[in-house]
């Protein structure tokens, strides 16, 4: 089966795209407005991009009217955000965050969302979240350049949460214990609880 991507529709493309290229990690965002009200949304086209300097990337498309998001939006006007990760017990929470709520209202308070602050940066952290990462805007890249119909947020870490809970008898995450969940094509999810290791070539 070939799939010529020049000839689809852009939903045609998202559905082959995110049935294809999982699992994807999902960062769940928390940014301020300039007003001061918070708002916390779920993303699962994000990856870690360098370590030096450490940077997360979240991709933010646009709404279906051409809107810009409110997450995008806060971080321009800011330039911080937290990005958290999610695990199992935490799945219905997010969710319920990626509802498009009217512009102005919190996620945090009209899901029942537990928030803490955070040290470095305005935006609130989600309580329980396994890892947490407060970070400043590095560059917001529209692509395509030409028309952006979504923007790249370059997100350099400032300072990372790490529940000790997650932790093996190293010091190290043992991904068990932080149990996270993962982006799949539809309304698919999967877990990250089955681990597998392999060495890498000494040659």
């Amino acid at each position: 089966m070939l799939i010529d991507f020049t000839r689809l529709t852009p939903l045609e493309a998202y559905r082959w795209l995110t049935a294809t290229v999982t699992p994807r990690p999902i960062a769940w965002v928390s940014s301020l407005s300039r007003e001061g009200v918070s708002n916390l949304a779920p993303f699962s086209f994000f990856q870690v991009i360098s370590d030096e300097p450490p940077t997360l990337l979240v991709n933010i498309g646009l709404h279906d009217d051409g809107r810009l998001k409110d997450t995008l939006r806060n971080v321009q006007d800011t330039g911080e955000l937290v990005i958290h990760l999610v695990t199992a017990s935490q799945a219905e929470a997010m969710n319920a965050s990626s509802a498009s709520l009217p512009h102005g209202v919190s996620e945090f308070e009209a899901c029942g969302i537990a928030s803490v602050p955070a040290e470095r940066v305005a935006p609130p952290r989600v309580a329980g979240a396994p890892v947490a990462f407060e970070c400043s805007l590095a560059e917001v890249q529209p692509y395509p350049r030409d028309n952006p119909s979504n923007y790249l947020i370059f997100a350099r870490i400032l300072l990372a949460h790490v529940d000790p809970e997650i932790l093996d008898e190293r010091g190290r995450v043992d991904p068990r214990k932080l149990d996270l969940i993962g982006r799949l094509g539809g309304s698919g999810y999967t877990h990250t609880r089955e681990v597998f290791e392999m060495a890498r070539p000494q040659l």
